[in-house]
């Protein structure tokens, strides 16, 4: 699943791994994105400013049956699955900046478990659902943090002066892809979770983001603008066999895989 801008405005559309049978799910004038399969591959939460701010939402992996499922004054967004469906956890202004939430996966029980000043956004989750992942710019420059569900038990993963964004752990446990300007643009690196050894896994001018796994953690996908626009792009996870899935004028980004 990813965004994509070809029809005049961002929406959600499908595609097969090999980048066919490229379908629109969405279907409305304001902005649909940062879509994110259940792990029963049944459903996909995204984002819309369909009813005047951004709300999280729900549908069919097929685009029916599309609901809301946050209703607040606030901007929320960047859903993200819990590994057995139950939760998601998600990110919201409503309390003045940018914090991590986490609720039930109908709606229920909206939780803030994050409470800086500063913004902490993009969150995923471990794959044993024990830790939640994401960027935070407490610090001074953003970094990537883990914390528990409950909000307990705040962890530090990164620390340079550089941004490290966007952070996805693999399926298997092992190991976490983020997005680092470190070396002077944004590459996609994977650090080894038992050995903290870090790998950069992209090496272009361009900027990549976004990355996320396959469901057995032996490739990866990302999002960007080394040709221009946007688009999709698909490689072993230790950096090999590199091919693009989209490839046009319009703008392709923020793929999810589905779980097998």
């Amino acid at each position: 699943v990813f965004v994509s801008d070809r029809d005049g405005n961002d929406e959600i559309y499908t595609m097969a791994e090999d980048g066919t049978g490229q379908t629109r799910l969405t279907f409305e004038p304001s902005f649909d994105g940062f879509p994110a399969f259940s792990q029963d591959g049944t459903q996909i939460a995204f984002e819309s400013e369909r009813d005047g701010n951004n709300e999280i939402y729900l549908m069919n992996a097929n685009g029916s049956n599309q609901r809301n499922l946050t209703h607040n004054g606030g901007f929320d967004s960047a859903p993200a699955w819990s590994p057995d469906g139950s939760r998601m956890a998600f990110v919201s202004k409503r309390a003045g900046n940018f914090d991590i939430f986490v609720m039930n996966s109908d709606g229920s029980s909206q939780t803030r478990i994050t409470f800086d000043n500063a913004s902490d956004d993009f969150p995923s989750w471990s794959a044993d659902g024990s830790r939640i992942v994401f960027q935070s710019s407490r610090d001074g420059d953003n970094e990537i943090y883990s914390i528990n569900p409950d909000g307990s038990n705040l962890l530090k993963l990164t620390n340079n002066f550089n941004a490290d964004l966007h952070p996805r752990p693999s399926p298997d446990g092992s190991k976490i892809a983020f997005v680092s300007d470190r070396d002077g643009n944004n590459e996609i690196y994977v650090r080894d979770i038992a050995t903290s050894k870090l790998i950069r896994l992209t090496f272009h001018d361009g900027n990549d983001f976004w990355p996320s796994w396959s469901s057995d953690s032996t490739e990866i996908i990302f999002h960007s603008d080394r040709e221009g626009a946007n688009d999709i792009y698909r490689f072993a996870a230790d950096g090999s066999s590199r091919a693009a899935l989209t490839g046009d004028s319009s703008s392709n980004s923020h793929p999810h895989w589905a779980p097998k």
